[in-house]
């Protein structure tokens, strides 16, 4: 009966196949959706931290007419936006809009005692203007949250006494300086307001700053802080939903920093509830504003490129030199960066963008899509069950119903985990199912050519080469169709397990190496418990448990990158426009010197474990869903054909040092 059910499961490869085929012909509609999503916004807008400059200004000996100055440059070289945070009276301060001043300073200045039960904040304008202007913003700043705010004078100098202290009044967040923001508008910036969640959520100051931002053209506000506004008081006031019909009445989008330790919390929610009205920013630290401008050119262009990045945040900050004796700054550097000699605007400009206004992506989603989508979950259960297949072939059948019925349930009850994990199954499927049947061709030669010319060996390896990686790439339009979601391509949501996909088909073709090839996988098992253990063994598994550790830490957006290869990575993006995967550089010469050597010499098979490497990298590079589809396919054959390459000359340098060998050994042990 289990001989039955074992030659059934073989028989319905045929069928599985079949259904595979279907299932990537159903997922090139899906893809051209996410091709066009990708291809509907190409503004990158530029943007300065204007506190940053306010700070730089500040350490010189006429702040006002430096900001003006800077300003003008900055705006020369091709920056169109300014953020603004919500002001403190700390940044007042900085800006000579006020003076503030505490109880006992007062008492100084009036030469009066300290007042022993009172610890307020005196603040004394700087002439009438900003008295006029800065007066109703401190008012109901303060009256909102609780805390009494009344008139007071020095000297004929207009004030206020807010009720608290000064370091609590320090940290109370109000609406951009209205002064600056009409300042930088009159000069031709757009504004990108920094909101924070630090105060209580109020529907009503809301609506009036929104209603304000829209008339002055503000487009899109970034977050400040751990959360998106209204999310600390969602729970009562429902305030996500509420803040997000605002934004969606005055037209106002947001943006998505990119690589923060986590997401900041309610953004996922809130995207949604603007229609994903959403850009994705990279921020240049103020400490990489001082690399050199080559280098933050190249940050730039690669951001926009192979990251969907449209928005770009730079940031400066004084720094004390104590070499020169002066405090000093990045702007020049970044100007420089920009403009000549780095090139950056000019590098994007040839990569296809525009400067301008960042725009969210128009999503395509064509009715037919969740149609094309049953399909492809059926080819993705049959591409699954045939990796089952070659391990357990008895459970052919049994694999792909229980798949079935599991996608089914799984779909109802959570859809996310559900496409993730059908796409992860189909990922981790496809170069496995691949590098099998290379072995098992290798195989099927060493029992019929004992030697084999060498001329048919190496177009043996080609061919071999050209279909293992054909199949291998037969998973990716599944992962595309699978994860073809806008939060994918905005980093809102994460596609999990690429730990588990790097590591995965490692050890499957390990296994199919070591107890599938030579034997019944039982028997193999039991000659493996005979084989004594060996100093060798040891020292083996020590290395190879080191490889693996730190193959494993290389994986992800987390993984580090070594000096060498930082070294490279500007060489090859240069050189080729795409930087193909270091992985696949490595991987897919080894496979193919391997396959050659695996003809001949039976061991050299187990070179097949490490050169599975290749092929799931090709898989995992389309698990980076916020890369373009078009980048991830130029890395794949950019990746092909220099490892083709490699491997053939990694070929022709065997042939030689065998052939030197075949010479020289018989002398060798003459002597």
């Amino acid at each position: 009966m289990h001989q039955k059910w074992q030659h059934f499961g073989t028989v319905s490869r045929k069928w599985l196949w079949i259904l595979v085929v279907l299932g990537i012909l159903a997922a090139l509609p899906v893809a051209y959706d996410r091709y066009q999503t990708e291809s509907s916004s190409n503004n990158v807008e530029l943007v300065f931290n204007y506190r940053g400059l306010t700070e730089v200004a500040s350490y010189h000996s006429h702040p006002e007419q430096f900001i003006q100055e800077q300003l003008d440059k900055l705006k020369a070289a091709g920056i169109t936006s300014m953020a603004m945070f919500e002001s403190t009276l700390d940044d007042f301060k900085k800006s000579r809009r006020l003076m503030v001043y505490n109880a006992q300073d007062i008492a100084q200045m009036t030469q009066s005692v300290v007042p022993t039960d009172e610890n307020f904040t005196y603040i004394l304008f700087t002439n009438e203007e900003n008295a006029g202007r800065l007066t109703p913003l401190i008012e109901d700043t303060f009256t909102s949250i609780g805390i009494n705010v009344k008139p007071w004078e020095f000297h004929n100098q207009k004030g206020l006494i807010v009720e608290t202290s000064p370091e609590d009044a320090a940290l109370k967040p109000m609406q951009p300086d209205p002064i600056s923001f009409e300042m930088l508008r009159s000069k031709g910036f757009n504004i990108v307001p920094r909101m924070s969640d630090s105060l209580p959520y109020d529907q009503d100051a809301m609506e009036k700053l929104l209603a304000y931002y829209e008339a002055n053209g503000v487009k899109r506000i970034l977050f400040e802080g751990d959360s998106v506004k209204g999310f600390n008081d969602n729970v009562d006031k429902h305030s996500l939903q509420s803040f997000s019909n605002l934004l969606n009445q005055h037209g106002i989008g947001i943006a998505a920093i990119e690589n923060t330790k986590k997401p900041q919390a309610g953004i996922a929610k809130l995207a949604y509830s603007i229609d994903y009205n959403v850009v994705r920013l990279y921020s240049l630290s103020d400490k990489d504003a001082n690399l050199d401008e080559k280098t933050i050119a190249d940050r730039f262009a690669l951001a926009t490129k192979d990251r969907n990045i449209r928005m770009i945040y730079i940031n400066t900050a004084p720094s004390k030199n104590a070499s020169k004796a002066m405090v000093t700054d990045s702007i020049d550097n970044l100007i420089k960066g920009l403009d000549e000699p780095g090139h950056a605007i000019k590098q994007m400009e040839n990569n296809g963008f525009k400067m301008g206004r960042a725009e969210a992506f128009h999503i395509t989603d064509s009715s037919a899509q969740r149609y094309f989508k049953l399909v492809v979950v059926l080819g993705g259960v049959a591409f699954i069950s045939l990796l089952v297949s070659y391990f357990l072939p008895s459970l052919t059948l049994l694999a792909f119903v229980l798949g079935m019925i599991g996608s089914a349930g799984l779909y109802v009850l959570k859809p996310t985990l559900f496409e993730q994990a059908l796409a992860l199954l189909v990922a981790i499927s496809g170069p496995t199912v691949a590098m099998i049947l290379a072995i098992r061709k290798v195989n099927s030669l060493n029992a019929t050519n004992a030697e084999m010319a060498t001329g048919r060996r190496l177009t043996a390896s080609i061919v071999l080469f050209i279909k293992t990686s054909i199949i291998s790439m037969a998973a990716i339009p599944f992962v595309i169709a699978l994860l073809n979601n806008i939060t994918y391509s905005l980093v809102l949501s994460q596609f999990r397990g690429v730990s588990l996909l790097h590591a995965a088909p490692i050890l499957l073709i390990a296994v199919f190496v070591v107890l599938y090839r030579g034997g019944r996988p039982v028997q193999q098992i039991g000659k493996l418990f005979k084989t004594p253990i060996t100093l060798v063994w040891v020292v083996a598994a020590v290395l190879i448990g080191a490889i693996g550790f730190y193959y494993l830490s290389r994986t992800g957006n987390g993984g580090k990158v070594s000096s060498i290869e930082m070294a490279i990575r500007p060489f090859l993006e240069n050189t080729f426009h795409v930087r193909p995967r270091n992985k696949e550089i490595i991987a897919h010469p080894l496979f193919l010197l391997g396959l050659f050597l695996s003809v001949r010499y039976r061991n050299a098979i187990f070179i097949m474990i490490f050169a599975v490497i290749g092929q799931l990298s090709m898989v995992d590079t389309f698990a980076h869903i916020h890369s373009p589809m078009k980048i991830s396919f130029a890395r794949d054959l950019l990746g092909l054909g220099i490892g083709f390459i490699l491997g053939l000359i990694a070929i022709l340098v065997w042939q030689i040092a065998e052939g030197c060998w075949k010479k020289w050994s018989p002398r060798l042990k003459r002597q």
